[in-house]
């Protein structure tokens, strides 16, 4: 079987059986000593706190373009993502509300999103993020068919929609 299937398969049954009481936890990063998110976060988390400053500001003001999220809306329904975010993090405190935003316009189910908060370190306190190999922040994890069939991480090339529907429609083939 597939590692990262397995490692997605096993992250969604933590939350499905009663992990998901620990979201948005908070703590004292040791390098940077502020407060960040870290292990499984949810929206309301990611409005709070230093990401919550401007979250509204970037999901409000990303503009996206109609015509790719609407090649989009047909592509989504087998996918699964994983967000590797920190909310120390200018790119994540830009980029994830507007990919939510993305995801929202497309219909995306949140019930195949994972959201996970590292430190400074990039490393979560419940959660083995070593098994993503995550080398920059945020890293936004697509799977279809419990297989990876691409990454954004930290900016898009293109546009976080463009991006998107590339990997979507790459994995058909």
């Amino acid at each position: 079987m597939n590692k990262n299937y397995l490692i997605f398969f096993t992250l969604i049954m933590i939350t499905l059986n009663g992990f998901s009481q620990n979201l948005n936890i908070v703590i004292t990063d040791p390098v940077r000593n502020r407060e960040v998110l870290v292990d499984l976060l949810d929206r309301n988390g990611l409005q709070t706190g230093e990401m919550g400053v401007n979250y509204s500001d970037f999901y409000d003001g990303y503009e996206s373009k109609s015509e790719v999220i609407e090649k989009l809306k047909s592509l989504v329904d087998d996918i699964h993502i994983t967000i590797v975010l920190a909310t120390w993090c200018g790119d994540s405190k830009q980029q994830v509300p507007a990919f939510l935003k993305v995801l929202d316009q497309t219909g995306f189910s949140n019930d195949n999103l994972l959201m996970i908060g590292v430190d400074f370190e990039k490393k979560a306190r419940e959660i083995d993020v070593d098994v993503f190999n995550i080398s920059r922040v945020p890293t936004f994890i697509f799977h279809r068919n419990e297989i990876e069939i691409g990454r954004i991480t930290e900016t898009p090339i293109e546009t976080l929609e463009e991006d998107f529907l590339k990997i979507a429609l790459d994995s058909k083939d």
